[in-house]
């Protein structure tokens, strides 16, 4: 009976540090996102006037990545605005160039993040809606 009760114990004591690992490793899979305000910008250079409007959420890994996206809105917003006016009628009409943009607009986020903050912190973009006029 005694070694039961030391074996159960020293079994319990070697298993603290996992379910201590397991605490902390789920502290990291945070995810949250951060909705911004819809653009509306002109696009396609020369010729009649284009426009387009779209939503966007950025994806986050960490509460501070939320925090540094919230501060930096004006400049992310900024780079995002001359990104769609510079784009042409092709660069927007499919699915698949839709989702090219979303990765240029992810990697000038993470760039500006990465220049500001240290990290990226930005792992993902979404197009939310999306119009062309």
């Amino acid at each position: 009976m005694l070694r039961r009760l030391l074996f159960g114990l020293m079994l319990g004591l070697m298993l603290q540090p996992v379910w201590a690992a397991e605490e902390e490793s789920g502290a990291s899979g945070y995810v949250g996102y951060v909705e911004l305000k819809p653009f509306v910008a002109n696009f396609g250079g020369t010729g009649p006037l284009r426009f387009i409007k779209c939503e966007i959420t950025l994806q986050v890994g960490s509460e501070d990545g939320h925090h540094a996206v919230n501060y930096h809105l004006p400049s992310i917003r900024n780079d995002i605005v001359f990104l769609l006016s510079v784009q042409d009628e092709a660069a927007l009409s499919s699915a698949d160039a839709q989702a090219i943009l979303a990765k240029e607009a992810l990697a000038q986020v993470q760039a500006m993040l990465q220049e500001e903050e240290g990290e990226p912190f930005v792992t993902d973009l979404f197009f939310t809606s999306l119009v062309i006029q």
